[in-house]
């Protein structure tokens, strides 16, 4: 976003498009109240207004969030804004929690760069420091646990990543001006919906959402007993730091957000969970720069038009996507449910969860890395290759993390025996949520596929939902 031309900025607040929603925020000089594009409430006189790249850097500049808009639940800043490949590493890394354990030093090493040049890069493209942004997350996903759910203040501090409750306290007062037990007593002053088991959440996007196409997807990739695709809603079972249960998220298109359920035997990894879901289902994404590119090519201008806000599927668990691979799940081919379905009963751990079809986990590294895959009728170079894959990741010597780039991902996916230069474009697809991983052959290719990029997994999802015809 230029920030030297707000006219868009305007543009979209006056008409409160919600494609815009979290590419940039509205703050009220007189208030000291910052808001999403979206708000309902009439914006201050332009002389009395400041833009601001994220919710971030309206806080580091002594804004509060709006209580009406709640920029807690806006989709956030997209995961590649700007210009800048390391800014939108690092911001997934942090997404991860790189810095709820790590500092400064140890992020900007994982991206390959100085402390000082990332702060600066950070300031750069978002208006804020890294330290800004991680903590603004932890406040942000807090605060939505306070709206949503009925946990104790005590335990949602510690699932949203704070290290004592003084800490948690200090920085909700000083982002939203009120404590947390003040914000939870507005929550309850206010109508609340039938709660259901487990914990819910809402996750918003960027419209346009092509949810169907990313069901159909999913549905054609399911693997009986771990997945399950059933009247528009997306089952899976889960693991998280040996906390077993299983998850469901289906579409609120009125409000423009996924609905989760999460249902854990335990929830000190909520945070990573939620960010996983967020990366299976490309929320990050921003629908118009992509839209914009693509549609460039005619060949794809009339698919953009077909199905517009295609996002690209991810996955749970990046080894799962690379087994899956191995055993010949493709970008243009099913997901082998057969050789899957024996795969995951002989050697995944049972999960008791009160949705009929989810049993057993996915199974892990620690499963395969020995495992006597031939005698489920696997072939003997794929089970090869998928005790080499399990005993790579065992050893640390292959990590399914945000902070490699393309082409380093595919060069170390490649070192694994039986993955090919096609096989390890499309686990960087799903696995490691690559916008310009091009998961089709140079020789299928319909195009010119280097016009594409930086989206090239986007454009392969429209030539595959063209094939499918979803």
């Amino acid at each position: 976003m230029d920030f030297a031309a707000p006219d868009v900025c305007w543009q979209a607040v006056h008409s409160r498009d919600a494609r815009f929603d979290g590419r940039f925020f509205v703050g009220a000089v007189t208030t000291r109240v910052y808001c999403r594009s979206v708000c309902p409430v009439p914006f201050a006189r332009p002389d009395n207004i400041l833009w601001f790249a994220s919710a971030a850097a309206a806080e580091q500049a002594g804004f509060h969030p709006c209580r009406r808009c709640r920029s807690a639940a806006s989709p956030g800043t997209p995961a590649w804004l700007g210009t800048s490949a390391v800014v939108s590493r690092a911001l997934r890394l942090i997404a991860e929690g790189a810095l709820d354990s790590g500092n400064i030093e140890d992020l900007a090493g994982r991206v390959g760069l100085g402390s000082r040049h990332l702060r600066r890069l950070f300031v750069e493209h978002l208006g804020a420091s890294p330290l800004r942004i991680a903590t603004t997350r932890r406040v942000h996903f807090a605060r939505n646990l306070i709206e949503e759910t009925d946990l104790p203040i005590t335990a949602l501090a510690a699932y949203a990543g704070f290290r004592s409750i003084r800490q948690f306290n200090h920085a909700m007062r000083a982002t939203t001006g009120e404590s947390p037990t003040e914000l939870r007593r507005i929550r309850s002053a206010s109508p609340r919906p039938t709660r259901q088991p487990g914990l819910q959440v809402r996750l918003a996007y960027r419209p346009p959402f092509h949810w169907t196409g990313l069901l159909a997807f999913l549905a054609s990739r399911a693997i009986p007993g771990v997945e399950s695709i059933q009247s528009g809603v997306y089952r899976r079972t889960i693991e998280m730091e040996g906390a077993a249960g299983w998850m469901q998220v289906r579409e609120d298109q009125a409000e423009r957000q996924l609905l989760v359920n999460i249902q854990l035997r335990r929830y000190e990894c909520l945070m990573r969970v939620v960010e996983r879901v967020r990366r299976m289902f490309d929320l990050a994404a921003d629908p118009l720069p992509i839209a914009s590119q693509l549609s460039r090519d005619p060949l794809l201008q009339p698919l953009l038009g077909a199905n517009p806000g295609i996002r690209v599927p991810g996955i749970w668990d990046g080894f799962e996507a690379a087994v899956r691979a191995i055993l010949g799940e493709r970008m243009a081919d099913k997901a082998p449910r057969p050789a899957l379905d024996r795969l995951a009963r002989a050697f995944g751990n049972p999960v008791v969860a009160s949705v009929a079809g989810l049993t057993h986990l996915f199974p892990g590294p620690p499963d395969l890395a020995e495992a006597g895959l031939e005698a489920l009728n696997i072939s003997a170079t794929s089970a090869s290759a998928i005790r080499a894959l399990a005993t790579a990741v065992l050893k640390k010597d292959l990590a399914f993390g945000a902070s490699m780039d393309l082409k380093d991902a595919i060069a170390r996916l490649r070192v694994v025996p039986g993955i090919g230069h096609t096989m390890a474009q499309y686990i960087a697809m799903r696995a490691f949520g690559e916008p310009d991983a091009f998961p089709v052959s140079a020789a299928k290719s319909p195009g010119d596929a280097e016009s594409w990029r930086p989206w090239r997994a986007y454009a392969a999802m429209h030539l595959w939902g063209a094939e499918s015809r979803w």
